[in-house]
Protein backbone atom coordinates (compact mmCIF):
# COMPACT_ATOMS: atom_id res chain seq x y z
CA UNK A 1 0.00 0.00 0.00
CA UNK A 2 1.31 3.46 -0.82
CA UNK A 3 2.39 5.98 1.78
CA UNK A 4 1.42 9.52 0.80
CA UNK A 5 2.50 12.89 2.16
CA UNK A 6 -0.19 15.35 3.25
CA UNK A 7 -0.49 18.93 4.50
CA UNK A 8 -3.13 19.79 7.09
CA UNK A 9 -5.02 22.96 6.16
CA UNK A 10 -6.11 23.38 9.79
CA UNK A 11 -2.82 23.33 11.71
CA UNK A 12 -0.20 23.44 8.87
CA UNK A 13 1.22 20.07 9.91
CA UNK A 14 2.90 17.93 7.23
CA UNK A 15 2.55 14.19 7.75
CA UNK A 16 2.65 10.81 6.02
CA UNK A 17 -0.24 8.37 5.93
CA UNK A 18 -0.69 4.81 4.71
CA UNK A 19 -3.91 4.97 2.67
CA UNK A 20 -6.04 1.92 1.86
CA UNK A 21 -8.52 2.19 -1.02
CA UNK A 22 -10.95 5.10 -0.59
CA UNK A 23 -9.95 5.96 2.99
CA UNK A 24 -9.61 9.66 3.78
CA UNK A 25 -6.46 10.65 5.71
CA UNK A 26 -6.76 12.43 9.05
CA UNK A 27 -4.13 14.82 10.43
CA UNK A 28 -2.13 13.04 13.13
CA UNK A 29 -1.71 16.32 15.03
CA UNK A 30 -5.22 17.85 15.18
CA UNK A 31 -7.45 15.07 13.72
CA UNK A 32 -8.69 17.36 10.94
CA UNK A 33 -9.92 15.83 7.69
CA UNK A 34 -9.13 19.04 5.77
CA UNK A 35 -5.85 17.86 4.24
CA UNK A 36 -4.15 18.24 0.86
CA UNK A 37 -1.94 15.65 -0.81
CA UNK A 38 1.62 16.86 -1.37
CA UNK A 39 3.74 16.10 -4.42
CA UNK A 40 6.45 13.67 -3.34
CA UNK A 41 9.81 12.89 -4.88
CA UNK A 42 10.42 9.36 -5.98
CA UNK A 43 13.63 7.72 -4.85
CA UNK A 44 15.25 5.07 -7.01
CA UNK A 45 18.62 3.64 -7.95
CA UNK A 46 19.47 3.02 -11.58
CA UNK A 47 22.48 0.90 -12.55
CA UNK A 48 24.40 1.43 -15.78
CA UNK A 49 25.72 -1.38 -17.94
CA UNK A 50 28.98 -1.45 -15.93
CA UNK A 51 27.14 -1.59 -12.60
CA UNK A 52 27.79 2.07 -11.76
CA UNK A 53 25.01 4.06 -10.09
CA UNK A 54 23.55 6.44 -12.67
CA UNK A 55 20.98 8.20 -10.47
CA UNK A 56 19.80 7.86 -6.91
CA UNK A 57 16.61 9.94 -6.99
CA UNK A 58 14.33 11.75 -9.40
CA UNK A 59 15.45 15.12 -8.07
CA UNK A 60 19.10 14.21 -7.51
CA UNK A 61 20.39 14.63 -11.03
CA UNK A 62 22.38 17.76 -11.83
CA UNK A 63 22.26 16.97 -15.56
CA UNK A 64 18.93 18.36 -16.68
CA UNK A 65 18.03 17.08 -20.10
CA UNK A 66 20.97 14.66 -20.18
CA UNK A 67 20.56 11.82 -22.68
CA UNK A 68 23.70 9.89 -21.72
CA UNK A 69 23.27 6.37 -20.38
CA UNK A 70 26.13 6.86 -17.91
CA UNK A 71 27.16 9.82 -15.76
CA UNK A 72 30.80 8.85 -16.36
CA UNK A 73 30.58 10.85 -19.61
CA UNK A 74 29.78 14.05 -17.67
CA UNK A 75 32.64 16.35 -16.75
Amino acid sequence: MPIYEYHCNGCNNNFEALVFGNEKPVCDSCNSKKVSKLMSTCGFVSKGSGGETVSSSASGSSCSGCTATSCSSCS
